[in-house]
């Protein structure tokens, strides 16, 4: 195989810059190893996080309640300073669904696999009704329902279908895959394709126009289609705190849904009961879960080296594989790093983020607190101690990589840390950037933040699903990875050295969303 240009320039670096950058041991290695898969707590956690936690909705009661347990269970594991800290507010409120119940009635019964969608409201105990097909592409589309569909139950057009799939369900990365990572995308930046704000606000405002309409309309429930596989995904409605309680939305599985749709296209008459019950709640806090093993070097105690993933989920599964796994490698990182007695020279802390799946909620707020003023546009005095921030976010498969987010200056030392851990699979690294999740809280003021390169299994089928509980985890998988993270974390905790930002930063730090 040949090497890559990248992997020169990554050399040169490494023997120009930054030469006091060292790796720790392999006989230190070989205990965090031994400890990790000898002595795992893996499965014992990711069951606590799943079936004992349950959904984990952003400010929902049973979120709340999983704070208070993951506190519980970091002290258990020997972490200090076990607490909750207070991200950011929350204009949705809380919302946690009490009962559902969905079925078609006619022209036959058919209990149908449902989930009812965040933030919609609930029928008036068993409601049962004809269903009408609604297909509005425009706003003009409106009047001709107007007047129509009171009592009725609104079934929407098919938006998907299904596709037969010739490939396997899960798979790991080929080391094809894994050497074109290694090309640095900076080459070919100029063809990146960015999102046509325009389409998509156009589409939400419609989508909007839409609710309203129906709301006005009185009528019974919304019923729309997504998933497959008898799996509903999870998704939310727009509502916040003092708002009228808006329609029922249920989602169905493809399956079903596009049985009713297709039956209805034809003038076949359909109808549907159902019971849905969902709870509002006016908490608008979003918090986070922190707790850490304190630093011992009089000099870099101060200094913070982060791991951590979302604790947040929707409310359809438990948030197995989205985002348990990253949650229970973090946990079990520390537990490994407590458990061998090791005391690092700077703090190594874990946060499990609040509200990450309606915008990054948890870790906004923590880099609103500790590091930048994005008000005064003014760095904070946590941002010349941020040594490192490591996030899973990407389902249950083994790490293979890193993704450097284009920061040159971070590959000589996971080109040193990751020697011990290339028998574990973790050989790539690139300059690439990944997005979608909690690292980019902090890429954007510059700071080093990175996700894993991790091998897909199931992930793209479950994640914000009925689906996503325990059994989208591999176990073996998440063992390797927790005796990943404990490797680099306690490098990044004890080197000499630390990743710098990016260059020009925190001066060009770009304002925040909507402002100049």
């Amino acid at each position: 195989m040949k090497k890559s240009i990248f992997l020169l320039v990554a050399a040169f670096i490494a023997n120009t810059a930054l030469q006091a950058q060292t790796c720790l041991s392999n006989e230190l290695a070989f205990r965090i190893k031994n400890e990790g898969f000898a002595n795992s707590k893996m499965e014992e956690l990711a069951q606590f996080m799943t079936d004992d936690l349950g959904p984990r909705l952003a400010a929902s009661q049973l979120k709340v309640r999983s704070e208070k347990m993951v506190i519980d269970k970091l002290t258990e594991l020997g972490l200090s300073n076990a607490r909750v800290e207070f991200a950011s507010e929350f204009t949705k409120g809380g919302w946690d669904n009490q009962m559902n119940y969905v079925a078609m009635t006619a022209p036959y019964y058919c209990s149908f696999s449902a989930n009812p969608k965040a933030w919609s409201g609930s029928t008036n105990g068993l409601v049962s009704g004809e269903c009408v097909l609604v297909d509005i592409q425009t706003k003009a589309d409106v009047e001709k329902y107007k007047g129509k569909l009171a009592g009725k139950i609104v079934v929407m057009p098919a938006t998907q279908t299904y596709e037969m799939k010739f490939t396997p369900l899960a798979t790991r990365l080929t080391e094809e895959q894994l050497e074109a990572l290694e090309q640095d995308s900076r080459v070919t930046a100029g063809s990146r394709r960015r999102m046509a704000m325009g389409n998509w606000q156009s589409a939400r405002e419609l989508q909007q126009a839409i609710s309203n309409f129906l709301k006005e309309e009185n009528v019974l429930a919304i019923i729309s289609g997504g998933g497959t596989f008898n799996v509903p995904s999870s998704r939310g409605v727009n509502y916040k705190v003092g708002d009228p309680e808006p329609t029922p939305e249920v989602i169905l599985t493809i399956e079903n849904h596009g049985r009713m749709a297709r039956m209805l296209a034809k003038g076949e008459k359909v109808s549907m009961e159902l019971n849905i019950k969902n709870v509002f709640t006016d908490n608008q806090r979003i918090n986070n879960v922190i707790a850490e093993i304190p630093g011992t070097d009089p000099k870099l105690k101060n200094e913070i080296v982060l791991i951590g993933g979302h604790l947040d989920s929707w409310h359809g599964g438990t948030g197995g594989a989205d985002n348990a796994s990253g949650c229970v490698v973090m946990m079990e990182a520390l537990r490994i790093i407590k458990a061998l007695g090791i005391q690092p020279k700077r703090t190594i802390r874990i946060a499990l983020w609040g509200g990450e799946e309606q915008g990054l909620h948890g870790s906004r707020g923590y880099a609103n607190t500790y590091l930048y003023d994005s008000e005064k546009r003014k760095a904070l005095s946590g941002y010349d101690k941020f040594a490192l921030y490591l996030n899973m976010d990407n389902g249950s498969g083994r790490f293979r990589g890193i993704y450097l987010e284009e920061n040159d200056q971070a590959v000589p030392f996971f080109e040193a840390w990751k020697k011990p851990i290339e028998s574990l699979g973790f050989t790539t690294i690139t300059l690439r950037k990944t997005s979608g999740t909690d690292h980019m809280s902090f890429t954007r003021l510059g700071l080093p933040a990175y996700q894993f390169i991790q091998d897909e299994l199931e992930y793209d089928r479950t994640y914000h699903t009925v689906m996503d509980t325990y059994e989208r985890l591999s176990i073996s998988d998440l063992k390797t990875d927790a005796v990943i993270v404990a490797w680099l974390a306690l490098n990044a905790a004890m080197d000499s050295e630390r990743i710098p930002v990016l260059p020009g930063y925190p001066e060009n730090i770009p304002a925040p969303f909507g402002r100049r």
